[in-house]
Protein backbone atom coordinates (compact mmCIF):
# COMPACT_ATOMS: atom_id res chain seq x y z
CA UNK A 1 0.00 0.00 0.00
CA UNK A 2 2.80 2.51 0.36
CA UNK A 3 6.04 2.25 -1.11
CA UNK A 4 9.14 2.43 0.48
CA UNK A 5 12.73 4.47 0.55
CA UNK A 6 16.01 3.02 2.11
CA UNK A 7 18.32 5.76 2.95
CA UNK A 8 20.49 3.93 4.96
CA UNK A 9 23.98 4.55 5.02
CA UNK A 10 25.52 7.50 3.95
CA UNK A 11 22.81 10.31 3.04
CA UNK A 12 22.68 12.07 -0.31
CA UNK A 13 23.87 15.23 -0.92
CA UNK A 14 20.74 16.89 -1.36
CA UNK A 15 17.82 15.08 0.00
CA UNK A 16 15.23 17.00 -1.27
CA UNK A 17 16.12 14.96 -4.89
CA UNK A 18 14.81 11.71 -2.96
CA UNK A 19 11.94 12.31 -0.95
CA UNK A 20 8.58 12.30 -1.63
CA UNK A 21 6.27 14.85 -2.47
CA UNK A 22 2.61 15.07 -4.10
CA UNK A 23 2.76 16.70 -7.73
CA UNK A 24 0.94 20.47 -7.44
CA UNK A 25 1.45 22.34 -10.70
CA UNK A 26 0.45 25.39 -9.38
CA UNK A 27 2.21 27.16 -12.57
CA UNK A 28 -0.17 25.05 -15.00
CA UNK A 29 -3.25 26.36 -13.07
CA UNK A 30 -2.24 29.72 -13.30
CA UNK A 31 -2.74 30.04 -16.72
CA UNK A 32 -6.44 28.88 -16.00
CA UNK A 33 -7.35 31.08 -13.26
CA UNK A 34 -5.50 33.79 -15.14
CA UNK A 35 -8.58 35.23 -17.10
CA UNK A 36 -11.03 34.21 -14.33
CA UNK A 37 -9.85 36.58 -12.09
CA UNK A 38 -8.85 39.20 -15.08
CA UNK A 39 -12.96 38.69 -15.60
CA UNK A 40 -13.76 39.46 -12.26
CA UNK A 41 -11.53 42.38 -12.08
CA UNK A 42 -13.38 44.14 -15.20
CA UNK A 43 -17.00 42.77 -14.57
CA UNK A 44 -17.05 42.55 -10.92
CA UNK A 45 -20.73 40.38 -8.93
CA UNK A 46 -21.63 39.23 -12.32
CA UNK A 47 -18.67 37.23 -13.23
CA UNK A 48 -18.46 35.92 -9.96
CA UNK A 49 -21.88 34.81 -10.01
CA UNK A 50 -21.24 33.42 -13.18
CA UNK A 51 -18.52 31.36 -12.18
CA UNK A 52 -20.20 30.34 -8.79
CA UNK A 53 -23.22 28.77 -11.45
CA UNK A 54 -20.43 27.29 -13.86
CA UNK A 55 -18.42 25.83 -11.40
CA UNK A 56 -21.05 25.09 -8.48
CA UNK A 57 -23.53 24.72 -10.33
CA UNK A 58 -25.34 27.20 -8.06
CA UNK A 59 -27.99 30.20 -9.66
CA UNK A 60 -27.31 32.76 -7.27
CA UNK A 61 -28.93 36.74 -7.27
CA UNK A 62 -25.98 37.83 -4.60
CA UNK A 63 -22.79 36.99 -3.20
CA UNK A 64 -23.43 38.26 -0.02
CA UNK A 65 -24.82 35.95 2.39
CA UNK A 66 -28.03 37.14 4.30
CA UNK A 67 -27.77 37.84 8.12
CA UNK A 68 -30.47 35.80 8.60
CA UNK A 69 -29.11 32.51 6.81
CA UNK A 70 -26.13 33.40 9.59
CA UNK A 71 -28.01 33.58 12.77
CA UNK A 72 -29.92 30.43 11.85
CA UNK A 73 -27.40 28.60 10.65
CA UNK A 74 -26.38 28.92 14.86
CA UNK A 75 -29.54 28.53 16.21
CA UNK A 76 -29.80 25.25 14.05
CA UNK A 77 -26.24 23.91 15.16
CA UNK A 78 -25.89 20.65 16.44
CA UNK A 79 -25.28 21.43 21.01
CA UNK A 80 -22.51 19.27 20.79
CA UNK A 81 -20.61 20.73 17.52
CA UNK A 82 -20.89 24.05 19.23
CA UNK A 83 -19.69 23.06 22.21
CA UNK A 84 -16.73 21.65 20.35
CA UNK A 85 -16.32 25.26 18.34
CA UNK A 86 -16.66 26.88 21.36
CA UNK A 87 -13.84 25.49 22.87
CA UNK A 88 -12.03 25.53 19.92
CA UNK A 89 -12.38 29.27 19.73
CA UNK A 90 -11.50 29.13 23.65
CA UNK A 91 -7.98 27.51 23.19
CA UNK A 92 -6.91 28.67 20.10
CA UNK A 93 -7.95 32.36 21.17
CA UNK A 94 -5.90 31.94 24.55
CA UNK A 95 -2.55 31.13 22.47
CA UNK A 96 -3.10 33.61 20.05
CA UNK A 97 -3.80 36.60 22.31
CA UNK A 98 -0.21 35.67 23.56
CA UNK A 99 1.66 36.16 20.11
CA UNK A 100 0.78 39.97 19.79
CA UNK A 101 3.85 41.82 19.62
CA UNK A 102 4.29 44.86 21.79
CA UNK A 103 5.46 47.95 20.09
CA UNK A 104 9.34 48.88 21.51
CA UNK A 105 11.22 51.87 21.47
CA UNK A 106 14.80 51.58 21.33
CA UNK A 107 16.64 55.01 22.14
CA UNK A 108 19.99 54.67 19.56
CA UNK A 109 21.82 58.12 21.13
CA UNK A 110 20.74 60.85 23.49
CA UNK A 111 17.62 62.20 21.83
CA UNK A 112 17.43 59.80 19.06
CA UNK A 113 14.75 57.41 18.85
CA UNK A 114 13.56 54.32 16.66
CA UNK A 115 10.06 52.47 17.65
CA UNK A 116 8.53 49.65 15.97
CA UNK A 117 5.05 49.88 15.85
CA UNK A 118 2.70 46.95 15.07
CA UNK A 119 -0.28 47.90 13.37
CA UNK A 120 -2.88 45.51 12.05
CA UNK A 121 -4.28 45.21 8.14
CA UNK A 122 -7.25 47.51 7.36
CA UNK A 123 -9.02 44.83 5.97
CA UNK A 124 -9.04 41.45 5.55
CA UNK A 125 -10.35 38.45 3.17
CA UNK A 126 -10.67 34.89 4.75
CA UNK A 127 -10.87 31.70 2.35
CA UNK A 128 -12.77 28.68 4.16
CA UNK A 129 -12.35 26.36 1.53
CA UNK A 130 -15.65 23.74 0.31
CA UNK A 131 -15.22 20.58 -1.81
CA UNK A 132 -14.66 16.81 0.16
CA UNK A 133 -15.06 17.77 3.68
CA UNK A 134 -16.54 20.39 5.22
CA UNK A 135 -13.63 23.36 7.40
CA UNK A 136 -15.38 25.14 10.29
CA UNK A 137 -11.99 24.95 12.02
CA UNK A 138 -10.56 26.55 9.38
CA UNK A 139 -13.21 29.68 10.31
CA UNK A 140 -11.72 29.68 13.72
CA UNK A 141 -7.79 29.28 12.72
CA UNK A 142 -8.48 32.30 9.83
CA UNK A 143 -10.41 34.60 12.57
CA UNK A 144 -8.95 34.40 15.59
CA UNK A 145 -5.96 35.34 15.08
CA UNK A 146 -6.90 38.60 12.74
CA UNK A 147 -9.16 39.54 15.49
CA UNK A 148 -6.62 39.32 18.08
CA UNK A 149 -4.28 41.68 15.77
CA UNK A 150 -6.79 44.12 16.34
CA UNK A 151 -8.14 43.62 11.96
CA UNK A 152 -11.09 45.78 12.03
CA UNK A 153 -12.85 44.51 9.07
CA UNK A 154 -13.31 40.87 8.01
CA UNK A 155 -14.94 39.15 5.61
CA UNK A 156 -14.92 35.62 4.99
CA UNK A 157 -15.73 33.49 1.64
CA UNK A 158 -16.77 30.23 1.17
CA UNK A 159 -17.92 27.65 -1.85
CA UNK A 160 -21.90 27.49 -2.87
CA UNK A 161 -23.26 24.53 -1.67
CA UNK A 162 -25.71 22.84 -3.83
CA UNK A 163 -27.14 21.27 -1.43
CA UNK A 164 -27.76 23.98 0.81
CA UNK A 165 -29.34 26.43 -1.43
CA UNK A 166 -26.56 27.84 -2.68
CA UNK A 167 -24.99 29.18 0.40
CA UNK A 168 -22.38 28.12 2.10
CA UNK A 169 -22.27 24.89 4.97
CA UNK A 170 -24.60 25.81 7.59
CA UNK A 171 -21.90 24.55 10.05
CA UNK A 172 -19.20 27.60 8.52
CA UNK A 173 -21.77 30.05 8.76
CA UNK A 174 -22.69 29.15 12.65
CA UNK A 175 -18.52 29.29 13.42
CA UNK A 176 -18.66 32.63 11.58
CA UNK A 177 -21.85 33.42 13.57
CA UNK A 178 -19.90 32.04 16.93
CA UNK A 179 -16.79 34.29 16.20
CA UNK A 180 -19.09 37.73 15.22
CA UNK A 181 -18.34 37.50 11.86
CA UNK A 182 -21.39 38.74 9.80
CA UNK A 183 -19.66 39.74 6.57
CA UNK A 184 -19.53 36.42 4.48
CA UNK A 185 -19.64 35.42 0.81
CA UNK A 186 -20.70 32.64 -0.98
CA UNK A 187 -18.14 32.09 -3.49
CA UNK A 188 -15.44 29.92 -3.90
CA UNK A 189 -12.34 29.05 -6.13
CA UNK A 190 -9.63 32.08 -8.01
CA UNK A 191 -13.37 34.03 -8.26
CA UNK A 192 -13.64 34.59 -4.64
CA UNK A 193 -10.41 35.66 -4.42
CA UNK A 194 -10.38 38.47 -7.37
CA UNK A 195 -13.47 39.10 -5.39
CA UNK A 196 -11.33 40.45 -2.61
CA UNK A 197 -8.38 41.76 -4.02
CA UNK A 198 -10.16 43.74 -6.84
CA UNK A 199 -13.38 44.12 -4.82
CA UNK A 200 -17.05 43.74 -6.70
CA UNK A 201 -20.45 45.92 -5.96
CA UNK A 202 -20.98 44.17 -2.96
CA UNK A 203 -17.78 43.56 -1.78
CA UNK A 204 -15.06 45.79 -0.51
CA UNK A 205 -11.51 45.11 -1.82
CA UNK A 206 -9.46 43.63 1.00
CA UNK A 207 -5.69 44.25 1.86
CA UNK A 208 -4.37 40.43 2.75
CA UNK A 209 -6.11 37.33 1.59
CA UNK A 210 -5.51 34.35 4.45
CA UNK A 211 -6.97 30.43 3.99
CA UNK A 212 -5.77 26.94 2.52
CA UNK A 213 -7.63 25.84 -0.60
CA UNK A 214 -7.34 24.29 -3.89
CA UNK A 215 -4.56 24.22 -6.72
CA UNK A 216 -6.63 27.04 -7.88
CA UNK A 217 -6.68 28.87 -4.96
CA UNK A 218 -3.35 28.62 -4.73
CA UNK A 219 -2.59 29.65 -8.24
CA UNK A 220 -4.89 32.71 -7.60
CA UNK A 221 -3.15 33.70 -5.09
CA UNK A 222 -0.10 33.75 -7.14
CA UNK A 223 -1.33 35.69 -10.02
CA UNK A 224 -2.99 38.07 -7.41
CA UNK A 225 0.08 38.14 -5.06
CA UNK A 226 0.94 41.91 -5.29
CA UNK A 227 -2.90 42.72 -5.94
CA UNK A 228 -3.41 42.43 -2.54
CA UNK A 229 -1.49 40.49 0.16
CA UNK A 230 -0.90 36.82 0.21
CA UNK A 231 -0.62 34.62 3.20
CA UNK A 232 1.21 31.55 1.26
CA UNK A 233 -0.04 29.16 -1.58
CA UNK A 234 -1.04 25.87 0.54
CA UNK A 235 -0.67 22.80 -1.36
CA UNK A 236 -1.84 19.22 -0.30
CA UNK A 237 -1.67 18.62 3.54
CA UNK A 238 1.25 16.33 4.95
CA UNK A 239 2.52 15.11 7.41
CA UNK A 240 5.71 13.32 8.49
CA UNK A 241 6.32 11.43 11.63
CA UNK A 242 9.62 10.58 13.08
CA UNK A 243 9.85 7.18 14.51
CA UNK A 244 12.34 5.00 16.75
CA UNK A 245 11.55 1.33 17.94
CA UNK A 246 9.74 2.61 21.09
CA UNK A 247 7.05 3.93 18.83
CA UNK A 248 3.59 2.19 18.98
CA UNK A 249 2.78 1.17 15.69
CA UNK A 250 -0.78 1.31 15.81
CA UNK A 251 -1.05 5.04 16.81
CA UNK A 252 1.64 6.16 13.78
CA UNK A 253 -0.40 4.52 11.51
CA UNK A 254 -4.07 6.36 12.37
CA UNK A 255 -2.05 9.23 12.29
CA UNK A 256 -0.80 8.64 8.95
CA UNK A 257 -4.20 7.75 7.74
CA UNK A 258 -5.92 10.61 9.60
CA UNK A 259 -4.30 13.34 6.92
CA UNK A 260 -4.18 11.09 3.98
CA UNK A 261 -8.28 11.42 4.90
CA UNK A 262 -7.76 14.91 3.58
CA UNK A 263 -7.01 14.29 -0.26
CA UNK A 264 -5.79 11.54 -2.53
CA UNK A 265 -3.04 13.51 -3.17
CA UNK A 266 -2.50 14.11 0.84
CA UNK A 267 1.21 13.28 1.83
CA UNK A 268 2.15 10.59 4.93
CA UNK A 269 5.63 9.89 5.31
CA UNK A 270 6.95 7.99 7.83
CA UNK A 271 10.97 8.21 8.71
CA UNK A 272 12.18 5.49 11.10
CA UNK A 273 15.49 3.68 11.62
CA UNK A 274 13.23 0.23 12.92
CA UNK A 275 13.01 -1.72 10.14
CA UNK A 276 10.49 -3.84 12.42
CA UNK A 277 8.09 -0.85 13.18
CA UNK A 278 8.26 0.14 9.44
CA UNK A 279 7.00 -3.52 8.85
CA UNK A 280 4.13 -3.43 12.10
CA UNK A 281 2.77 0.44 10.61
CA UNK A 282 2.36 -1.31 7.37
CA UNK A 283 0.49 -3.98 8.73
CA UNK A 284 -1.50 -1.41 11.17
CA UNK A 285 -2.11 0.45 7.96
CA UNK A 286 -3.63 -2.70 5.88
CA UNK A 287 -6.02 -3.08 8.85
CA UNK A 288 -7.20 0.42 9.65
CA UNK A 289 -7.45 1.65 6.07
CA UNK A 290 -9.89 -1.13 5.66
CA UNK A 291 -12.09 0.11 8.16
CA UNK A 292 -11.88 3.56 7.90
CA UNK A 293 -14.88 5.24 6.12
CA UNK A 294 -12.98 7.21 2.94
CA UNK A 295 -10.83 4.13 2.63
CA UNK A 296 -10.60 4.54 -1.28
CA UNK A 297 -9.17 8.17 -1.18
CA UNK A 298 -6.87 7.33 1.63
CA UNK A 299 -6.05 4.10 -0.26
CA UNK A 300 -4.94 6.15 -3.21
CA UNK A 301 -3.01 9.11 -0.91
CA UNK A 302 -0.84 6.12 0.58
CA UNK A 303 -0.23 4.45 -2.04
CA UNK A 304 0.83 7.96 -3.93
CA UNK A 305 4.01 8.83 -4.51
CA UNK A 306 4.05 11.51 -1.90
CA UNK A 307 3.72 8.87 0.64
CA UNK A 308 6.19 6.20 1.76
CA UNK A 309 8.46 4.84 4.84
CA UNK A 310 11.71 6.27 4.81
CA UNK A 311 14.36 4.01 6.60
CA UNK A 312 17.32 5.50 7.90
CA UNK A 313 20.37 4.09 9.64
CA UNK A 314 19.81 6.18 13.36
CA UNK A 315 17.85 8.91 14.66
CA UNK A 316 20.73 11.75 13.27
CA UNK A 317 20.06 10.38 9.93
CA UNK A 318 16.57 11.21 10.67
CA UNK A 319 16.95 14.27 11.43
CA UNK A 320 18.28 15.03 8.67
CA UNK A 321 15.43 13.69 6.51
CA UNK A 322 12.95 15.28 8.64
CA UNK A 323 14.61 18.87 8.72
CA UNK A 324 15.03 18.67 4.46
CA UNK A 325 11.42 17.58 4.45
CA UNK A 326 10.06 20.47 6.04
CA UNK A 327 6.59 18.99 6.94
CA UNK A 328 3.37 20.83 7.37
CA UNK A 329 3.32 18.81 10.02
CA UNK A 330 5.68 16.73 12.05
CA UNK A 331 5.03 14.42 14.70
CA UNK A 332 7.87 13.02 16.79
CA UNK A 333 7.61 9.73 18.54
CA UNK A 334 10.43 8.38 20.23
CA UNK A 335 12.77 8.14 23.11
CA UNK A 336 13.23 11.29 24.78
CA UNK A 337 10.91 12.81 22.01
CA UNK A 338 11.00 16.11 23.96
CA UNK A 339 14.49 16.55 23.16
CA UNK A 340 14.52 15.16 19.92
CA UNK A 341 12.17 17.64 18.70
CA UNK A 342 13.94 20.48 20.33
CA UNK A 343 16.61 19.92 17.83
CA UNK A 344 13.90 20.34 14.61
CA UNK A 345 14.29 23.51 12.44
CA UNK A 346 12.22 22.84 9.49
CA UNK A 347 8.42 22.47 10.53
CA UNK A 348 4.95 23.99 10.47
CA UNK A 349 4.64 22.17 13.42
CA UNK A 350 6.05 19.67 15.97
CA UNK A 351 3.77 17.50 17.47
CA UNK A 352 5.60 15.83 20.35
CA UNK A 353 5.14 12.13 21.68
CA UNK A 354 2.66 9.71 21.48
CA UNK A 355 -0.19 11.89 23.20
CA UNK A 356 0.06 14.93 20.77
CA UNK A 357 -1.70 13.94 17.30
CA UNK A 358 -1.78 16.12 14.46
CA UNK A 359 -5.71 16.20 14.41
CA UNK A 360 -5.84 17.56 17.85
CA UNK A 361 -3.87 20.00 16.49
CA UNK A 362 -6.27 20.29 13.28
CA UNK A 363 -8.84 21.20 15.82
CA UNK A 364 -8.01 21.72 19.95
CA UNK A 365 -4.59 22.24 20.82
CA UNK A 366 -4.88 26.32 20.23
CA UNK A 367 -1.85 26.20 18.05
CA UNK A 368 -3.03 27.22 14.18
CA UNK A 369 -3.66 24.75 11.64
CA UNK A 370 -2.75 27.01 8.06
CA UNK A 371 0.56 25.87 7.74
CA UNK A 372 3.57 26.10 5.36
CA UNK A 373 3.36 23.29 2.85
CA UNK A 374 5.54 21.70 0.12
CA UNK A 375 8.39 21.86 1.77
CA UNK A 376 8.21 25.76 2.55
CA UNK A 377 8.09 25.53 6.37
CA UNK A 378 12.07 25.99 5.79
CA UNK A 379 11.05 29.75 5.17
CA UNK A 380 8.03 30.47 5.89
CA UNK A 381 6.00 30.34 8.91
CA UNK A 382 2.03 29.61 9.89
CA UNK A 383 -0.74 31.36 10.45
CA UNK A 384 -0.78 33.65 13.62
CA UNK A 385 -1.54 36.87 14.95
CA UNK A 386 1.85 38.51 12.92
CA UNK A 387 0.02 37.10 9.75
CA UNK A 388 -2.10 40.27 9.75
CA UNK A 389 0.71 42.82 11.70
CA UNK A 390 2.42 45.49 9.77
CA UNK A 391 6.06 46.81 11.64
CA UNK A 392 6.28 50.61 11.10
CA UNK A 393 9.51 52.19 11.99
CA UNK A 394 8.96 55.70 13.89
CA UNK A 395 12.28 57.84 13.57
CA UNK A 396 12.69 60.47 16.34
CA UNK A 397 15.67 62.86 16.81
CA UNK A 398 16.14 66.20 18.31
CA UNK A 399 18.20 68.76 17.05
CA UNK A 400 21.15 67.82 18.70
CA UNK A 401 21.11 63.97 17.95
CA UNK A 402 20.81 64.97 14.09
CA UNK A 403 23.96 67.48 14.64
CA UNK A 404 26.11 64.83 15.78
CA UNK A 405 24.87 62.09 13.11
CA UNK A 406 25.08 64.79 10.24
CA UNK A 407 28.96 64.84 9.31
CA UNK A 408 28.80 60.89 8.95
CA UNK A 409 25.36 60.51 6.67
CA UNK A 410 27.18 63.56 4.50
CA UNK A 411 30.42 61.10 3.97
CA UNK A 412 28.13 58.04 3.25
CA UNK A 413 25.89 60.27 1.15
CA UNK A 414 28.37 61.51 -1.28
CA UNK A 415 30.39 57.83 -0.67
CA UNK A 416 27.38 56.88 -3.29
CA UNK A 417 26.81 59.81 -5.31
CA UNK A 418 23.82 60.95 -3.80
CA UNK A 419 24.93 64.64 -2.46
CA UNK A 420 21.47 66.03 -2.16
CA UNK A 421 20.98 62.99 0.58
CA UNK A 422 23.78 65.07 2.48
CA UNK A 423 22.34 68.24 1.42
CA UNK A 424 19.36 67.71 3.03
CA UNK A 425 20.84 67.29 6.62
CA UNK A 426 23.36 70.58 5.90
CA UNK A 427 20.09 72.39 5.66
CA UNK A 428 18.69 72.32 8.83
CA UNK A 429 22.28 73.98 10.34
CA UNK A 430 22.58 76.46 7.77
CA UNK A 431 26.05 75.02 6.29
CA UNK A 432 27.05 75.60 2.63
CA UNK A 433 24.94 73.45 0.13
CA UNK A 434 27.56 72.66 -2.89
CA UNK A 435 25.65 73.39 -6.05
Amino acid sequence: MISRIDLRGALPGDLRDVLPRADFDVEAALEKVRPICEDVRHHGVEAVLRYTAQFDGVELSTTRVPAEAITAALENLDPAIRDALEEAIRRTRIVHREQRRKDVTTTVVPGGTVTERWVPVDRVGLYVPGGKAVYPSSVVMNVVPAQEAGVGSLAVTSPAQKDHGGLPHPTILAACALLGVDEVYAAGGAQSLAMFAYGTEECRRADLITGPGSIWVAAAKRYLRGVVGIDAEAGPTEIAVLADATADASYVAADLISQAEHDTIAASVLVTDSVELAEAVEAELAVQVARTKHRERVGEALSGRQSAVVLVSDLEAGLAVVNAYAAEHLEIHTADAAAVAARVRNAGAVFVGPYAPVSLGDYLAGSNHVLPTGGCACHSSGLSVQSFLRGIHVVEYDRAALAEATARVVTLAESEDLPAHGAALKARFDWEIPS
